[in-house]
């Protein structure tokens, strides 16, 4: 049966309700690949919204999860503990070299990013020494998810202008974007320009925290920046007794060739998030990591001072010891297997801009991140620059699954994909970029 998100039951997700939107029905999966219901194969060149780092139905994965059905499936974190969060929690901490005291367990990314907001307001409320404080410090080009708060700290933009209505106060400045500097610097000369009107604004007001994508901004066009960027902000947050706040849902469990994008920046946040790949995309889990200097401001008998948040499915059995076996795999093979994605990559990159010339602009590679801007107008919202539902389109003939963000196209494949397969999906891309093209005229 072919399926369109008209005629399913399921609401699908970013997509437009609409009969002519025909929808891929996969059946099965394995490795890099997933396939249809007319048997065709197809390779996942961005691992399933970039979760599934070690390829579909890890053998080793599905193995932690049958062993954890042996003894226990889930019981509610609140008033218990179990092995399998305490390990997981654990195994983190160390991940980190305990740069964080606690593990805060939810089961996904804008969950994750609302404990972190929430934590920030309740640390100043506990504080002796500070005022209240509810106002965070956001970027335009950013995206932290779609429940309220999480949409809040993202910028204003076509995911979230509808609810408008609903923000509390933040304020918002223009994302650092060192592939099109607006000052015209190079990184060797760069002195943070970017960061000016906000160093004003944070010496003038008190805020309760910094929310930001660490080295890349991920669902809003794949942005590349500075770590400069990121150390003028730790020294601003530390000055005025700021919390920082690292969104790395998209960048941590290896993204980038390092654990984490902040130990690849040398720049610790006080809080962290996590999620994604944090189980292999195999069970939702997501985690907020939390600064001992935090902790300590909720640590009472006060009942008033405690934190009164939890979800139903908070530290799932299944979910932590499958994310212990990912973190472990990631320890032991991952971070080697991506920085050997990232010379191959990189190595595709130059003949990519070869062959394409100046169609494509800011041909990019960071850890297991591809991207580049399809050289097209610059639409109103740029997400929805139709170009990118085009390539999309045009993909599909060679099976190849892509979601461009709008005229940015970017490949994140698992760690795990063979050489064969990434050589399918450049020669896919060129092919149906090149057809784009209009015929050169004599």
């Amino acid at each position: 049966m072919k399926f369109n998100p008209v005629n399913t039951n399921t609401w699908v997700p970013l997509t437009i309700q609409d009969e002519s939107e025909s929808l891929l029905n996969v059946i099965s999966a394995e490795n890099e690949f997933v396939t249809d219901e007319d048997g065709n194969v197809w390779i996942d060149a961005i691992s399933s919204w970039w979760t599934v780092i070690y390829g579909h139905r890890n053998p080793r994965l599905i193995s932690a999860l049958q062993n954890q059905l042996q003894s226990l499936d889930h019981v509610m974190l609140a008033g218990n503990i179990h092995e399998s969060a305490e390990n997981l929690a654990k195994k983190l901490l160390e991940l980190t070299n305990f740069d964080f005291k606690k593990v805060f367990y939810s089961d996904n990314g804008s969950n994750a990013i609302e404990i972190a907001l929430k934590l920030s307001i309740q640390y100043y409320q506990n504080h002796p020494d500070f005022k209240p404080r509810s106002e965070f410090i956001v970027f335009s080009n950013s995206y932290h998810g779609d429940s309220i708060g999480a949409m809040n700290v993202s910028g204003k933009n076509y995911f979230n202008r509808i609810f408008s209505e609903l923000r509390f106060p933040t304020k918002e400045f223009p994302a650092p974007n060192c592939m099109n500097c607006p000052w015209g610097k190079q990184t060797s000369s760069c002195d943070t320009e970017c960061l000016a009107d906000l160093e004003l604004a944070i010496k003038q007001n008190e805020y309760a925290g910094i929310v930001i994508e660490p080295l890349v901004f991920g669902a809003n066009g794949m942005l590349f920046y500075d770590k400069k960027v990121l150390i003028k902000l730790r020294d601003l947050a530390t000055s005025t007794n700021t919390l920082l706040i690292f969104d790395e849902v998209f960048t941590g469990m290896g993204k980038l060739g390092e654990p984490f994008a902040y130990q690849k920046a040398e720049v610790v946040p006080d809080l962290l998030i996590l999620a994604k790949g944090l189980t292999g995309g195999m069970l939702p889990l997501a985690a907020t990591l939390v600064s001992d200097f935090i902790y300590k401001q909720f640590l009472s008998k006060d009942p008033y001072k405690a934190f009164f948040h939890a979800h139903t499915m908070t530290g799932n059995a299944l979910a932590c010891s499958v994310g212990y076996t990912s973190v472990s795999m990631l320890q032991e093979f991952g971070l080697t297997l991506v920085r050997e994605l990232e010379k191959k990559l990189n190595l595709f990159a130059v003949t990519f801009q070869k062959r394409m010339g100046k169609s494509v602009e800011n041909v990019r590679v960071m850890g297991g991140i591809f991207a580049f801007e399809w050289k097209e107008p610059v639409a109103h919202d740029e997400y929805l620059n139709p170009i990118g539902k085009q390539i999309k389109n045009s993909l599909r003939k060679f099976h190849i699954l892509l979601r461009p963000l709008g005229r940015t196209i970017y490949i994140t494949p698992p760690y795990t994909i063979s050489d064969s397969s990434l050589e399918k999906i450049f020669l896919a891309l060129e092919t149906t970029l090149l057809g784009f093209l209009e015929p050169e005229k004599d």
